[in-house]
C-alpha cells in the first residue's frame, strides 16, 4: 500500500514535503520554522528556576546542595564551554567542607543548554527514577543543583561527593522540534578529565520523546549494571529490555557537553 507525505508527517516532527512557493517556502512553513527557531533560542536563554526546583525537591524529601560553575553570565556560558565544566572556588570549598559521606550514587541537576527542559522535566523524572533506585537498594547520597553547568561538571561534583556513580540531568541543545529535551549522563567513578566515551547518555526525554517511566527504567538499569560491572561508557550497552523507544546511547553525543 502506497503512503502519502501526509502519512509520513504523522510519524515524525521532521520537516518533510513542505512544498514551495516560487523559489521559497510556503508562508505557513516559513512561519512555523521561524516560530520553532525562536522557541529554541528562548530555551537557551531561559532563566534556570533554582528556587522552583529546590521547592519541588523538598516535596520529595530532598534538600539539595546549590553549586555554580565558573561561568558568570549566559554569554560566558555560550562562549566559554570550558568554564561550565569547572566548579567555582566557593562551590568547591563548600563541597569539600561539608564532609559528605561516600555514597553509591549522586544526582546533579544542571541547566545546560536548555534550562527550560530542566525546569519542566528534571524533578518529574526523579519522581519515577528514585523509587526504581530504591527498589534496587541503591542509595542516593548528595543531590546538587548546578548553575552554568556543562556535562563534565557532574564528574567534579560526583568526585567531591565521594560517589561511585553520578547521574547528571541536564538540558540538551534545543532543536527546532524539541526545545525542551532533557538528557541524563552517567559516569562511573566520576573524576575530572573523563571523556565522553566513558559516559552513558539517555537523551531526548520530553513530552514528544522518551517518557519519564521509560527513561527512569533505562537510567536505573544503567546505574545498577554500571555499579555492578564498575564501568560506564562504550563498554556498557543498554540491555534494559525497554521496547517503547530506541536504545539509550552508549557514550555521549556532544549535545550538552
Amino acid at each position: 500500500m502506497s503512503r502519502s507525505l501526509a502519512d509520513l508527517r504523522e510519524l515524525t516532527p521532521a520537516r518533510v514535503g513542505l512544498g514551495r512557493s516560487g523559489a521559497g517556502l510556503p508562508t505557513d512553513a516559513l512561519l512555523a520554522f521561524t516560530r520553532d527557531h525562536a522557541r529554541a533560542r528562548d530555551a537557551v536563554h531561559a532563566a534556570f528556576d533554582v528556587a522552583g526546583i529546590r521547592a519541588d525537591l523538598a516535596g520529595l524529601g530532598i534538600t539539595p546542595v546549590e553549586v555554580s560553575s565558573q561561568v558568570r553570565s549566559r554569554r560566558d556560558y555560550l562562549r566559554r564551554p570550558d568554564l561550565g565544566r569547572m566548579l567555582d572556588p566557593a562551590s568547591m570549598q563548600m563541597l569539600e567542607g561539608r564532609g559528605i559521606a561516600p555514597c553509591p550514587c549522586a544526582i546533579v541537576i544542571g541547566d545546560g543548554l536548555s534550562p527550560t527542559a530542566v525546569n519542566v522535566h528534571a524533578v518529574a523524572l526523579l519522581r519515577q527514577l528514585l523509587p526504581r533506585l530504591a527498589a534496587d537498594r541503591i542509595e542516593v547520597g548528595a543531590v546538587a543543583v548546578a548553575s552554568g553547568a556543562r556535562v563534565a561538571l557532574g564528574d567534579e561534583i560526583g568526585a567531591l561527593a565521594g560517589a561511585k556513580m553520578v547521574v547528571m540531568l541536564i538540558g540538551e541543545r534545543p532543536g527546532l522540534s524539541a526545545p525542551d529535551s532533557l538528557g541524563a549522563y552517567l559516569s562511573y567513578a566520576p573524576r575530572i578529565g573523563l571523556t565522553d566515551a566513558e559516559r552513558n547518555c539517555v537523551s531526548n526525554i520530553h513530552g514528544a520523546g522518551l517518557g519519564y517511566a521509560e527513561a527512569a527504567l533505562r537510567i536505573s538499569w544503567l546505574v545498577r549494571e554500571g555499579l555492578a560491572r564498575q564501568l560506564t561508557g562504550i563498554g556498557l550497552k543498554d540491555e534494559s529490555g525497554g521496547a517503547a523507544s530506541p536504545p539509550a546511547l552508549s557514550g555521549c553525543d556532544n549535545s550538552a557537553t
